[in-house]
């Protein structure tokens, strides 16, 4: 997609189609931030603590690589959409801890469309939201049905 990205509705979307999503470094800092008022596990606070685990060094809480890659997910798809939210996450995998340092960078995949016979106005994409690490290594991977709002009028 080009710098100016298309604003999308439901009728954009169909399966197969990927997204990248861009890039997120990720810092010590910030692990250790958002695991002191999220996931205050010592592997997540004290790279002393991270070494002896089996985690093998100071590693970001999943839930703070779940919250890197709906970041991702906004910027790259969802912040210039039709977007009124999701009634959830289907699946969410941690494959491999994030360490200080990695860069992440998402891609979102559309499994599957349908319109909502209950809201008109609307129609539900089902996304497969992947982030990789600098090595391409797969470190998280959710499914998440989002709604988004039809064109006014039809396609």
């Amino acid at each position: 997609m080009s710098a100016m990205k298309q604003y999308l509705y439901f009728e954009d979307f169909e399966a197969g189609q990927r997204y990248d999503l861009g890039s997120i470094a990720v810092s010590e800092d910030a692990i250790i931030e958002f695991a002191s008022e999220f996931d205050p596990q010592p592997f997540h606070l004290d790279p002393k603590a991270g070494s002896d685990s089996m985690l093998g060094g100071l590693a970001a809480s999943g839930w703070h690589t779940a919250c890197l890659g709906m970041k991702l997910l906004y910027d790259g798809l969802i912040g210039h959409s039709s977007c009124q939210g999701s009634p959830g996450i289907n699946t969410l995998s941690w494959k491999r801890p994030v360490m200080p340092g990695d860069t992440l960078t998402g891609t979102a995949e559309i499994l599957a469309t349908r319109p909502l016979q209950s809201r008109d106005e609307m129609g539900l994409v089902t996304l497969l939201v992947s982030l990789a690490n600098q090595d391409k290594a797969l470190v998280a991977t959710y499914e998440n049905p989002v709604m988004f709002l039809k064109r006014k009028g039809g396609a």
